[in-house]
Order: structure tokens, then sequence, then C-alpha cells
């Protein structure tokens, strides 16, 4: 098959959380199955300094209709490996920036045009490059406008760009939401800015038109597939998702070995296998080591990769810095973004330099390192809709501590509730239960043996994307 994929991340060229991951694995998972795969992705500055986008050609010119102007562009290909290709759309007005999306504390104010630019920019290519796609899959806000934009253009040019469009939801939280006048530059028909389009209680909402108009519409685990349909879980777009009900499928994403695989992985100081444990020590060692603590600790180690948002359960964390404070333990964080969790982090840090070490940045070496040589992962969201660390932490050896919300209830299993099978420990999103978490936390650790059956039993689940790719080959068959 001929599959377009259309994301704003995409790893290793633009990467702020899991998106970039699951569609750089899905997209190659794919193309190692034998499928022409291209990927479209903004033209970021990381992404054309990026090495391997040293041979990208200039394989088109864009003149991008945006109300009643015309913005130039170009678009640059370069192919990283067999059956791939990644097409930059590149303007350096929207693109050439430090970050994707904003400065940390705020969004950029035009998001709308580079977005709409983009999606713009992936239709045009479809048209004049003649790539005669069987599926075209966009994902997020930043992609949700592609289904309704193919369709149009399909109208106007009297092509077929797409045989059918998928549209995945990766985190409903995030909707692209813009004042209703940003609708204009989208050149749609005007009927498409209603209840029934993009309108959103007076504003243009990106991510309810993906919803709407796309053919089937997917999201990252079958539990978050069920929970958007509720008001606790939906933000507000409940009712539009289950106007799809019958549409809507929830897949979960899965781990690139190739990159998340303690045997083989190039950024740990020691490699190791669930047969042969003692380089998951060495990683413990050499994480003690960076964060400053001392050296032959033997007390357990939690480890916390994450977005600094309220999505990521941060204040729950924070309700329980008496736990991490008052025990023989050590927290490590690593991660960034909403400045008050940062600062609280950083309190905290105060307090007990000597157990508790922040890294108040995205660094992919020490998140591997975190993952290695932690001995329990924390990931009390509030929400997770798949939840990508949960499925590291349990190849690496290393057992996660979750929230029973999303995609966590659908890869981890309680330890203490299914003794025989568990692989992890589960809370609900309250500090309460986080609390009691991290007691039963302590406690296994206390239990050598039964704390190395956890590992071995999380080290023995395939959570390859080997099975992922597999249920998206399926919908595309279907669907097609």
């Amino acid at each position: 098959m001929k599959i377009v994929h259309a994301a704003s991340e995409f790893y290793p060229y633009a990467k702020t959380g899991g998106l970039a991951d699951a569609v750089a694995s899905l997209s190659g998972a794919l193309a190692d199955n034998g499928h022409e795969v291209s990927v479209f992705l903004p033209g970021y500055r990381a992404a054309l300094e990026h090495k391997d986008a040293a041979q990208a050609e200039r394989v088109l010119r864009l003149k991008i209709e945006m109300g009643d102007q015309f913005l130039s562009g170009d678009v640059r290909m370069f192919s990283p490996k067999r059956n791939l290709k990644i097409y930059l759309v590149c303007r350096e007005e929207f693109f050439d920036r430090r970050n994707p999306y904003g400065t940390g504390e705020r969004d950029y104010e035009d998001n709308a045009d580079r977005f709409i630019f983009f999606c713009k920019g992936v239709v045009e290519t479809l048209r004049l490059a003649d790539l005669q796609a069987d599926v075209v899959h966009s994902h997020d806000w930043q992609g949700a406008l592609l289904p309704m934009l193919v369709r149009d253009a399909e109208r106007r040019h009297d092509v077929t760009l797409a045989v059918k469009t998928v549209f995945t939801i990766h985190n409903i939280a995030y909707q692209g939401l813009f004042p209703r006048t940003v609708f204009a530059r989208t050149n749609l028909p005007e009927d498409l800015n209603s209840m029934d389009g993009l309108e959103y209680y007076e504003q243009v909402n990106l991510l309810k038109g993906g919803i709407l108009f796309a053919d089937r519409v997917t999201t990252v685990s079958p539990q978050y597939a069920h929970e958007i349909q509720t008001p606790e879980f939906g933000n507000g777009l409940d009712g539009v998702v289950q106007t799809r009900a019958d549409d809507i499928v929830g897949l979960l994403n899965g781990v690139d070995m190739a990159v998340w695989n303690p045997a083989t992985d190039p950024l740990l100081p020691v490699r190791y296998s669930a047969t042969n444990l003692a380089g998951k020590q060495a990683c413990r060692a050499e994480l003690l080591k960076r964060c400053g603590f001392t050296a032959g600790y033997k007390g357990p180690v939690f480890g916390v990769v994450c977005r600094f948002a309220e999505q990521k359960g941060l204040d729950l964390l924070l309700a329980n810095k008496d736990f991490f404070l008052k025990h023989d333990c050590r927290l490590v964080v690593l991660g960034a973004g909403e400045k008050r969790y940062e600062d609280a982090l950083r309190k905290l840090v105060e307090q007990a330099p000597a157990k508790i070490s922040l890294s108040a940045r995205l660094d992919e070496a020490m998140s591997h390192l975190i993952e290695a040589g932690s001995d329990f992962f924390l990931m009390p969201s509030l929400f997770e809709p798949c939840g990508l660390n949960q499925m590291y932490s349990q190849v690496y050896g290393t057992i996660p501590v979750v929230s029973r919300v999303g995609g966590l209830i659908d890869t981890v299993t309680d330890a203490d509730e299914f003794p025989a099978t568990g692989t992890g420990l589960m809370a609900a999103p309250t500090a309460e239960s986080l609390g009691d978490a991290l007691t039963r936390a302590m406690k296994l650790f206390a239990d050598p043996a039964r704390l190395a059956a956890v590992q071995k039993r999380g080290m023995a689940r395939d959570f390859s994307w080997k099975i992922a790719a597999a249920g998206y080959e399926k919908l595309y068959q279907e669907s097609v």
C-alpha cells in the first residue's frame, strides 16, 4: 500500500513527547513490512539541521492560498531508509524556530497559520507530486485539517488524492482552539464554519474537524477510545466523538525495539537482558553518579520522565513530597514544561539535595539512563491516552507505578492484585492512592525474590511495533 503520514513531530527530527516516537515507529514498521510510506513534517530548524537532511532535495516550490493572500514555501525530501521518504514542508517565517509550538510558557501566536500552511502544503504535494495515496493518515490537531482539505482539493481539481483518510487522536486535551476569524485562512466552504463543521462555541476547533471528517478515527489505546466518549475525559468533545463511535478504534502504540532495548541500547553505559541483569546494576550506579548521590546506595530509586504539565500528575507527586523526604529512597526527575512545576520541584531538591535530583530539560540519553537505572518508574497521570514510558519501563526491568487510567490500564497489571501475573503497581489518580502505591513499592523492594519476579515478567512482555503495526495494517486494508 501507499501510505502517507502527516504529523507535527517525528523522531529523531523533532520531538517534544510520545507523538514523535509513535509516528516514527509506526512509519518505520510499515516501511519494513514493504509498504511505500511517505511522512510529512514541518521544516523545523532542528529537522533541517539533522544529519539525515543533508541529503534532502527540493522537490517542489509552494504557493499556498491563505485567506485572501498567497504564501510561498518549498518541500524538501530525503529517504532515511528503504520504503520511507520524509517530506519537510518549509517556510522560514513559520518553522525556523527553536521550539515546535511555543516558548514553554506560551504558544506561538501564529500557530493557526503555521499548521494550516503545513496541512495545505501536504495537500499540494499530494496533488503536484501525484503520490497516489491509498491512505492519508494525520495526527493530532496540527494535522486535523488534512481530511477536510484533501476532499476539498479533490473537489476543486477533479482528482483523487487519497482512497481513504485516517485521523489519530493522541491527546484530546490539545484541540487547536483559535478565534473564529481563523476559518477564513482555511479557504474551506463557508458551510463548514458551523456547528456541523469546525465551529466550537464561537471558536474554530481544528481537532473537531479531524474527528468529524476523516473516514476512520483512531486513538492510542482501547481504554482511551472508551474514555473520550465520556464527559470526564472528553474535554468537551465527548459528544462529537460519540457521533463517530462506529468508526473509532483504539490501537495501542508499541515500543521501537531498535531504540528502546536494554540489550542493544547504545545510550546505556552497560547493556543487559532478562537473563543477565548485572548491567542494570551498572546503569543504576551510573545514574546515582550523574545525580550526585552517594555511590553504592542500596535503597530504591524512583524515576520520572515527563512533560511538566498538569496531565502528568505532578501535583499528586508533589503532594507526596514527605514520602521522599522521610523514607530511605531516591527520586530522579527529568523533563521540561510549565515553570510552576519546575519551581516546585527545585524547592523540593533544595530540601533534600542528597535524595532528590532534577534535570529540567529534554535529554534523550538521560531518559534512557533513568529507565535503565531506576527501580521504579512513576507515572501518576490524571489521564494518559496510551503512554510509552510504562512500556519502556517494563522492557528495561523497571517496575512502573501508574495511575489506573487510559492506556496504563491496557498495559500494566498490578502485582499486588495479581501476584502471578503482575508487572507493576497501580493507583487511582489521587494523592492518597499514589501514596499507598509508593508504600507498596517500598514493601516490594524489600522482598528481592518477588521484586525480581515482577521485573522479569515485565521484560518478557512483547510491546514491539510488530504487533502494534499489524492493527493499523488491518485497519487500512479494511478501510480501502
